[in-house]
């Protein structure tokens, strides 16, 4: 009797097994499509020099195997500098990814208040997010204009007229506060965390005379830690990815070429892609950008389990 139920347990278990890979099967086959295979044919075609010359109908040149050359020249074309196109996209990812963390999290305690009107500014917070990009942007520079509207208030005040957009130091925490201001994405996530906090840790704590401030970083944060890690590592994939601010109103200056302080690795593999033609280029550019998202992923992971608490785990 014993040996029959275990046979059909693992019968069951062997059905589960075949339709949770059969329901995996949609998922697997566009991560396959949408995301391996670009990036093996990236990682292929910087080993070449393919560039438009080659999709033109009458006589396109032979492509031709170029080995490391294309990584070569990224490294030391000054006009490229793909150094400095790692710098400030590393740089602009670290002033988004800890501003809109601090920025949603803070937001999001505010709004799990028992406050009138809750739910409209839940809205009017969670609204920057679904709006256009590059409409945020263009609206953003409008507006830190020498004659905007910012610049306006800031000389009412007797100071001077501050170049938010043209200066190498101010754009890009300027950018960074723009991007912030465009997490309201984290910011629910941030909510629907902090109401699933157990409320009898903070009944525990508060007869015990813990202050407000000792219940939020002693009992709020660890519980929250997994909603933590979450929002960082999306956010840190998004604003590595970052290319609007750059397309839309920088163009990657101010800066000379190659030295832009906005020039983001993004918009450099764009610009050597469809501005100067050159494909393999720009290949070899993306496989650089995938190795760094990829670190920066790995470093995250590495140390999430020295930070992370998760409820019921023993080792904890």
């Amino acid at each position: 009797m014993e040996s029959n139920k275990k046979l059909r347990l693992h019968a069951v278990a062997r059905r589960e097994q075949r339709a949770a890979y059969l329901f995996l099967i949609p998922a697997l086959l566009g991560l396959s499509l949408i995301t391996y295979l670009p990036l093996l044919a990236a990682f292929g075609i910087g080993f070449t020099d393919l560039r438009v010359a080659h999709f033109m109908p009458n006589n396109p040149p032979p492509l031709q195997f170029v080995g490391f050359k294309n990584f070569i020249d990224i490294f030391t074309n000054p006009s490229i500098n793909i150094l400095n196109s790692i710098k400030v996209t590393i740089y602009f990812a670290l002033l988004a990814v800890v501003g809109s963390i601090v920025y949603s999290m803070f937001i999001a305690v505010l709004l799990n208040r028992k406050v009138p009107g809750r739910a409209f500014f839940r809205a009017i917070f969670y609204v920057p997010h679904i709006l256009p990009a590059a409409s945020v942007m263009i609206s953003w520079y409008f507006l830190l204009l020498d004659n905007g509207v910012i610049n306006y208030i800031i000389s009412q005040f007797g100071f001077e007229r501050v170049k938010f957009l043209d200066n190498i130091y101010t754009v890009m925490p300027t950018l960074a506060l723009i991007s912030v201001w465009t997490c309201g994405n984290l910011i629910v996530i941030f909510l629907a965390g902090l109401q699933n906090v157990p409320r009898v840790y903070h009944e525990a704590a508060e007869i015990d005379g813990a202050n407000s401030w000792q219940r939020f970083w002693r009992i709020t944060i660890p519980c929250m830690t997994p909603i933590i890690f979450y929002n960082l590592l999306m956010s840190l994939v998004i604003n590595l990815q970052v290319v609007v601010p750059a397309l839309a109103i920088t163009k990657g200056g101010p800066g000379g070429p190659g030295q832009g302080a906005t020039r983001f690795m993004s918009y450099s593999m764009y610009q050597i892609a469809f501005i100067n033609g050159e494909f393999g280029r720009a290949g070899a550019v993306a496989f650089v950008f995938f190795v760094v998202a990829a670190v920066f992923a790995f470093i995250l992971f590495a140390t999430s389990k020295r930070w992370i608490f998760y409820q019921g785990d023993e080792k904890k």
